[in-house]
């Protein structure tokens, strides 16, 4: 394994809440000398700091603002600005419409706006949204949640890596991953609700999305407290017949 192969490290794929070893949504992606922390949900940054500190990251992207992906920006935050880490730039972060005011709502304890732009270099994502992160390429792509929500397309050296966030199946989500080496998709749902929107993909829904992109591997992630992983790899199988694997807290996946 090689400092320059396109690499993803599970920091935590729990929800909707914490395990005592499992943290929330969490990854970070690297190639070469780049870092990106992609999703930063509870108790991710204590495990990204097993791998890089904060100011060793060359940017942040975040698919949505529930708690389980994004909580552990706050924290950040202080890190970033009054504790041992000396930024000599803010972090640029990727992320929905509005990311910066609700920082800032939950950060403040007066009617002053805290001075989130003073650790994050805020860039709001829009649907077809591309960003050239050091060595990597970053694509995103609106996805079906309920609230406005985002997957990537992370390429390097003609490798590719797909992560859906949180999502239903959805053609925007399939199209991003057209081809891709891995799709780390979630698999939250342990069937589709009966009535109302769909907001997740079930073990059987990742394995379709998969197989209709004709993605190399499938890593299920987010597997809702009804499932093992074991259950979701198992169900997912049934739809994809390529490899599978479970995103399972402090993995490390080589892609392409």
């Amino acid at each position: 394994m090689t400092s320059d192969l396109l690499r993803l490290t599970v920091l935590g794929s729990a929800t909707p809440y914490a395990s005592v070893d499992n943290p929330c949504s969490g990854y970070l992606v690297s190639s070469g000398g780049t870092r990106v922390w992609v999703d930063a949900g509870s108790g991710t940054l204590a495990q990204l700091q097993r791998h890089a500190r904060l100011d060793e990251l060359d940017a942040i992207w975040i698919s949505h603002l529930h708690a389980d992906h994004s909580a552990d920006l706050l924290t950040a935050y202080y890190a970033a600005l009054y504790a041992d880490i000396r930024l000599a730039a803010p972090i640029p972060l990727y992320g929905p419409p509005g990311i910066a005011d609700r920082l800032a709502h939950f950060l403040t304890n007066t009617s002053t706006r805290s001075l989130v732009e003073s650790a994050f270099a805020v860039h709001e994502l829009v649907d077809g949204h591309q960003a050239r992160v050091g060595a990597l390429t970053m694509t995103s792509r609106a996805v079906a949640h309920g609230v406005p929500a985002f997957a990537v397309r992370i390429e390097a050296e003609g490798r590719s890596l797909v992560y859906s966030g949180d999502s239903a199946p959805c053609a925007n989500l399939t199209r991003l991953a057209e081809g891709c080496d891995v799709l780390l998709c979630e698999a939250e749902s342990d069937r589709t609700p009966p009535e109302g929107e769909q907001v997740h993909h079930t073990p059987e829904d990742a394995g379709d999305t998969a197989g209709a992109a004709r993605a190399g591997r499938l890593i299920v992630t987010h597997v809702g407290r009804s499932l093992t992983p074991q259950q979701a790899v198992a169900r997912a199988s049934a739809r994809f017949d390529g490899p599978i694997d479970h995103a399972a807290p402090g993995a490390v996946f080589s892609i392409g």
